[in-house]
């Protein structure tokens, strides 16, 4: 049995790995931790669209079984992960938190689920997304630092879950900021790879030429394992890019030392929380003091990544929902509704005109990176906290208030369109709330964002940090 002062549900991917591979924890023993740990903390977050205990626990015996006769399944073996309720997951609704899609049961597992399974992962659930994955809110899920904020979006019921233990890692997805955002909120890791470095064969798009799917975890070790075996190339993906997998995990043997970072002057940090930039500067101290070289550099026409992203995803969006709008607009929720409606008023010459511009901004991030010798790029997840639910804008300082989304989603969209991997890593608490640091890398470079992920984390405390359901108004750490 695992070290009673750590309850299974509070360990790393890593730890429980470690321990089940020993023997010292049982595949159910763990899953029984974690759906307990889903029942006391579900009436609070609401991480979950479905709850998969009796298949868990079924699954979790059988793996015990596997153990005993034929060994692991694979390094996953018998690991509860949750799942982002827009990939599909065999024999339960893929919901993408609508009630559009309540009786559309899927008949096989999406590609990345296929993939953990293969790994020896078992599904323990399938977890809140805002509305088609389009918003940063993803209501009802709450943020467990503060239960009066949100969580974050689209991806903000598997960041939720992570955090609060009520699964030990998870599946997201990231077309505009959403699996960034969300783990910088609720403080955890995420990473969003390359553009087609894991299929989305599977999952219900947001965004075809946008849409990223990528590792949400505890630490940042347990992003790099859970890539590890989810990336790789899909034939059957028109979107997935024919390339071998690195050695992901080899990269966390090095610290950050003889890596060039660059911070960009414009853009990024203001207007923002001041206490959430002076947290990001220091997290970056902290790789220079490694060895690391800090530089600032610009990045021109990165101001229009934003709404460049904006108006490709309203097209792109309006031409997969076409069909389900005129059958079953009803039961869409007003705001995805009418995002999706004003998508369809979009011109072809709107698209064309964001596509190019797109280009513009991609060439201008490869050049930055280029003049500069950059390894990578480092900025503020998000220039400030989680709001309060409900709440349409956010001030920050002496700007204009800006909408939520505007201001949430500004530092994470350009890397979308580009392509590139990038990662959020927790870097400390503004107001009681966690912040996150963005680490950017060159396209298919997944080994250096977290090498220099892994570097900061193994020497902050801020990935130790739980949550402790504070209250509406209130925050604590553990």
């Amino acid at each position: 049995m695992a070290d009673a002062a750590a309850a299974p549900w509070s360990m790393t991917l890593t730890a429980v790995c470690a321990e089940l591979a020993s023997g010292r924890l049982s595949a159910v023993e763990l899953a029984g931790s974690v759906l307990d740990r889903i029942e006391e903390t579900e009436p609070r977050v609401h991480a979950y669209e479905c709850v998969m205990g009796e298949s868990l626990l079924a699954e979790a015996e059988r793996a015990d079984a596997e153990l005993a006769e034929s060994g692991p399944r694979g390094p996953l073996h018998g690991v509860p992960i949750a799942i982002k309720d827009v990939f599909d997951v065999a024999g339960v609704p893929t919901t993408c938190s609508s009630p559009s899609r309540r009786d559309l049961v899927a008949t096989e597992d999406a590609e990345v689920v296929k993939r953990l399974r293969a790994a020896g992962a078992l599904v323990c659930g399938k977890t809140v997304t805002h509305e088609f994955a389009f918003g940063v809110e993803s209501p009802p899920t709450r943020s467990p630092w503060n239960l009066g904020c949100i969580p974050g979006g689209s991806s903000g019921g598997s960041g939720a879950a992570v955090a609060v233990g009520s699964c030990i890692a998870a599946i997201g997805t990231d077309t505009g900021c959403s699996i960034r955002l969300p783990s910088a909120i609720c403080g955890i890791a995420g990473l969003k790879p390359t553009y087609g470095r894991v299929s989305n064969r599977g999952m219900v798009p947001l965004s075809w030429s946008c849409d990223h799917v990528g590792p949400m975890g505890k630490t940042v070790e347990d992003c790099a394992t859970i890539l590890q075996h989810t990336a790789g190339p899909d034939p059957a993906d028109p979107s997935s890019v024919m390339r071998e997998v690195p050695d992901f995990l080899a990269a966390l043997d090095r610290d950050a030392a003889g890596l060039r970072i660059g911070v960009p002057r414009n853009g990024f940090f203001q207007p923002g929380d001041e206490e959430v930039e002076r947290l990001v500067r220091e997290a970056i101290a902290t790789l220079e003091a490694q060895g690391a070289e800090v530089l600032e550099v610009d990045v021109p026409h990165i101001d229009l990544g934003l709404p460049v992203a904006f108006v490709i995803a309203l097209a792109e969006a309006a031409s997969y929902h076409r069909p389900w709008l005129a059958e079953r607009g009803g039961a869409y929720g007003a705001q995805v509704r009418t995002l999706l409606e004003a998508g369809s008023l979009a011109l072809g010459a709107n698209y064309v005109d964001a596509q190019r511009v797109r280009a513009l901004i991609k060439r201008s991030v490869q050049r930055t990176f280029e003049d500069n010798r950059l390894d990578l790029l480092a900025t503020p997840t998000a220039a400030a906290i989680a709001p309060p639910a409900g709440q349409p804008v956010i001030e920050l300082g002496d700007a204009p208030p800006q909408p939520v989304m505007l201001a949430l989603a500004r530092n994470l969209a350009p890397f979308d369109l580009t392509g590139q991997p990038a990662m959020s890593v927790p870097c400390g608490f503004s107001h009681g709330q966690p912040v996150g640091l963005q680490l950017v890398g060159r396209p298919f470079d997944e080994a250096t964002v977290l090498r220099a992920a892994h570097a900061y984390e193994a020497v902050t405390p801020w990935h130790r940090e739980q949550p402790q359901l504070a209250a509406p108004g209130a925050s604590a750490a553990a």
